[in-house]
């Protein structure tokens, strides 16, 4: 902490819950009233434009209402506001605005006032420009060397440099291997743009090179195009600081010699105009702003930064010099001469605290009050000291702010699905082809023993399986209360589901003494559902293309045991063999083995093993769980059939290029089709009757290969 405060000569709020960053101030004459006082010209987020001539009677005196020239709402939020020569025929000073997806340029004028209000001011808009990129921040200068004018370039946030003539647009190039927009500053000695990019690096970029290079319009040309033009944007210099930056500046007191400043998040940094490092400084806090100014002794350059202790250090090159305290955090920091007070510190904070304050030497000191000397009495100061900590261990408890755990829970959800099968299937809209799609009920069950507000149910399956309803919300439940909810699962798409498993998810507030509106808890359970909501027994097929085998060390089980809902009793020639016709059409065979521990799984398609291999596992160690047994286990000594599994992968992706191909046929085709559909239109209307030219016929033939493209891309999209 600095022994000195800022001496305040002027400050106001600005606005209420305005927001504030790093380009919503300047200083500048921007009234070009010729007498070299400087205006603070303010913009906030919510749009409002101030301009400010503060006129203190005595230092520290509030914002009188003469102070105020101007304030304007612009309806729009304002990123970055700027003066310079931006208005071609004139060398007056004018005040550039910059908005998301605008750029105004204004001249600020005042008019004599005959009361004792003073004068009157005003703002009369220029020109303006519409950009088509969202702007991120803006510099402006002497671009290529033109004298007695600025230009403006804009950076967009997704890596555009937009140059804008004064009133017209010159071009825009993208910058190569953009990220993340940065700080953006000019230097007129190099006739540069230096920016800090997303690599944590320091770019320079030659205006010429920006001039010549490939239009950002014609970004879409191919890869050889580019070598072979040779018209790439190339950087004129990188240094790698190793951390984001907050803001650049480039500072040119003196013609020899000019310097770029740039504040990283830990490191204060001054480069020469080839990139090379003339000088760094640690800082061991975390800095919010900085302003280099002229410094008095030649050779040396002063700085102003701002960090979030809310203090104010001035530097001399790496030297500390000085070290005041503010009233707020700054987010801006300028210098400014106003009232013929030159080197006035102007700072600005993100919630609109605006200051105009010099460095004094008033100290703050806190001087402690006598105190009569008295014998410490040991006892007393224990016994005291155990109240304390007794009252601190009793604040310090976590009871009422979270909802204590009890052993049992305080609410259960519980689903029950049922053993048979609707009687009447309750499938909407099923795109199986299949004469009927059975359908299953699911019975979810909350049984809550506290108060639980806005609860919600949410049920989830696998597709392509559905349910008919998968949202419920109920009114707040009481303690000891239940609600029950009925549901029914069926398959909806044309394709065999991953697995045969569902989830509930109750979601709801418990309130507590301390929070009555309710801490969010989330209850759960799963459900299994059954094979046959997939699938039906078939005649078991010899033949397949692909198998696999299960290796168990228990002997095989009979079928009649362990799918008693595909087996019928009377067959006994099922005990070691069954057959699963999926929904969909293909179908599955497992065979158990009469002479060794294995059951084998074969089916023409693939992807339709897992369902089937997975039930058997399952239902085999349920068996052998009723049965205490508890070194069942099922192995798989085979290889993996990877092959099978690429060759899925390379037919999906061969359906999506196909299904591209005929989208991209399609259009060039509806288009071709409304271009004769505007021709033969054209013919129709002419009072002149004009033969066709077959066009009848070339409509009809486009027509047709429209319906054969769509009919294409729609099966692909099917079965990819």
């Amino acid at each position: 902490m600095s022994l000195f405060k800022a001496r305040d000569w002027w400050s106001t709020i600005l606005g209420e819950k305005e927001e504030f960053d790093q380009g919503c101030m300047c200083v500048a004459d921007v009234d070009n009233s010729g007498s070299g006082q400087d205006k603070i010209i303010v913009g906030s987020y919510m749009g409002y434009l101030r301009i400010f001539n503060p006129h203190p009677v005595k230092p520290g005196d509030g914002v009188q209402p003469q102070d105020l020239l101007l304030e304007v709402q612009l309806r729009e939020p304002i990123l970055q506001v700027e003066v310079g020569k931006f208005v071609s025929g004139t060398e007056g000073l004018h005040l550039a605005v910059l908005h998301c997806r605008k750029l105004c340029v204004y001249a600020v004028s005042g008019t004599l006032g005959n009361v004792e209000h003073g004068n009157q001011y005003q703002i009369k808009l220029m020109y303006e420009h519409n950009l088509q990129r969202m702007a991120c921040n803006m510099t402006y200068g002497p671009f290529g060397g033109v004298k007695g004018r600025d230009l403006i370039c804009i950076q967009s946030m997704d890596g555009m440099l937009m140059l804008f003539e004064q009133e017209s647009y010159a071009f825009g190039r993208f910058l190569p291997g953009f990220l993340l927009p940065g700080p953006l500053t000019y230097s007129s000695r190099t006739d540069s743009f230096i920016t800090v990019s997303s690599c944590r690096q320091v770019e320079s970029y030659k205006y010429q090179v920006l001039a010549f290079a490939t239009d950002a319009d014609e970004r879409q040309e191919t890869e050889q195009q580019k070598l072979s033009s040779g018209k790439r944007l190339a950087v004129d210099w990188v240094l790698n600081i190793g951390e984001q930056a907050l803001d650049i500046c480039v500072v040119s007191f003196n013609q020899a010699v000019s310097s770029v400043f740039v504040l990283g998040e830990r490191n204060f940094f001054c480069l020469k105009d080839n990139g090379q490092i003339r000088f760094m400084k640690k800082l061991d806090y975390s800095p919010s702003c900085f302003i280099p100014y002229c410094s008095v002794k030649e050779g040396t350059i002063n700085t102003l930064i701002g960090n979030h202790s809310k203090m104010l250090n001035v530097y001399q090159d790496v030297t500390l010099k000085w070290a005041t305290q503010l009233p707020h955090i700054p987010v801006s920091v300028k210098v400014a001469n106003l009232q013929d007070l030159k080197g006035v510190i102007v700072t600005l904070s993100d919630n609109g605290h605006l200051q105009c304050s010099y460095l004094g030497t008033d100290p703050s000191l806190f001087q402690a009050p006598r105190v009569d000397s008295r014998e410490i009495n040991y006892e007393e100061f224990d016994a005291e000291m155990k109240e304390l900590q007794k009252i601190i261990k009793e604040a310090t408890k976590t009871q009422d702010i979270l909802p204590k755990s009890d052993k049992h829970r305080d609410l259960i959800v519980t689903a029950e699905v049922s053993p048979d099968l609707d009687a009447e299937s309750q499938a909407i809209d099923s795109e199986v082809k299949a004469e009927t799609v059975p359908s299953v009920t699911v019975k979810i069950t909350i049984q809550s023993r506290v108060t639980a507000q806005k609860p919600n149910l949410a049920v989830c399956v696998q597709a392509p399986l559905a349910v008919t309803c998968d949202q419920f919300v109920f009114d707040d439940l009481e303690p000891d209360s239940s609600e029950t909810v009925v549901l029914s699962v069926f398959l909806k798409g044309n394709c065999s589901p991953s697995e045969l498993e569902g989830n509930c998810v109750f979601s709801y507030n418990t309130p507590t003494e301390l929070n009555p509106e309710g801490i969010p808890k989330v209850a759960q359970c799963n459900f299994r559902l059954p094979l046959q909501l997939i699938c039906f027994p078939a005649q078991p097929s010899k033949a397949a293309n692909h198998k696999l085998t299960i290796d168990t060390n228990k002997p095989p089980i009979s079928f009649l045991t362990i799918f008693p809902d595909f087996v019928d009793p009377c067959e006994d020639g099922q005990a070691n063999v069954l057959g699963f016709q999926f929904l969909t059409g293909s179908k599955t065979t497992v065979l158990a083995s009469k002479t060794s521990q294995r059951y084998r799984i074969q089916s023409d398609q693939l992807e339709d093993l897992w369902l089937i291999t997975k039930e058997l596992t399952l239902r085999l160690e349920e068996h052998f769980k009723k049965q205490n047994c508890k070194d069942f286990a099922c192995t798989f000594s085979g290889s993996i059939p990877l092959q099978e599994y690429f060759e899925l992968i390379d037919q999906h992706f061969e359906l999506r290029l196909n299904a591209e191909k005929f989208q991209e046929l399609l259009s060039e085709r509806a288009v071709q089709f409304r271009a004769i559909e505007r021709r033969l239109l054209t013919r129709f209307k002419d009072k002149t009757p004009a033969p066709l030219q077959h066009l009848d016929t070339l409509l009809e033939g486009t027509f047709r290969e429209n319906v054969i493209a769509a009919e294409e891309k729609s099966f692909k999209k099917i079965h990819s």
